[in-house]
């Protein structure tokens, strides 16, 4: 499974700050880039996704014209999801969101430990 990314549970996409629908949407775009992809094989690229999430996800995304649910007649079913067109779009706003992070994802988590590491300023 080359042709897609392989999510680490430390990857810094989870403490990122823009989020696309939900944490796991700009993931499943991701990984949908070069090919549709089953359920099973979408669960095993993100790693620590529950399947409860990951169909919430799904179904989100459906509803809202990023990807296509396909059912194919077999035994047993197949299922395939791919991006629409629509879904296809939102690469160009996760690359710069990526890129971004690059830049920014330091500072970002220092701030965030800074301010977690703070005293919690009492009632006046």
């Amino acid at each position: 499974m080359a042709d897609a990314p392989t999510f680490d549970p430390a990857c810094p996409m989870s403490a990122f700050p823009v989020q696309i629908g939900d944490k796991w949407t700009a993931m499943v775009v991701l990984c949908l880039e070069a090919r549709p992809r089953r359920f099973s094989e979408l669960r095993q690229l993100l790693g620590s996704v529950s399947a409860k999430v990951l169909t919430d996800t799904l179904r989100a995304m459906e509803r809202d014209g990023l990807l296509t649910r396909s059912v194919f007649d077999e035994n047993p079913p197949r299922v395939e999801y791919r991006l629409t067109a629509l879904g296809r779009t939102l690469l160009f706003l996760i690359e710069a969101a990526r890129s971004w992070a690059r830049d920014n994802l330091d500072d970002l988590l220092a701030a965030r430990r800074q301010h977690d590491e703070s005293p919690v300023p009492s009632p006046t």
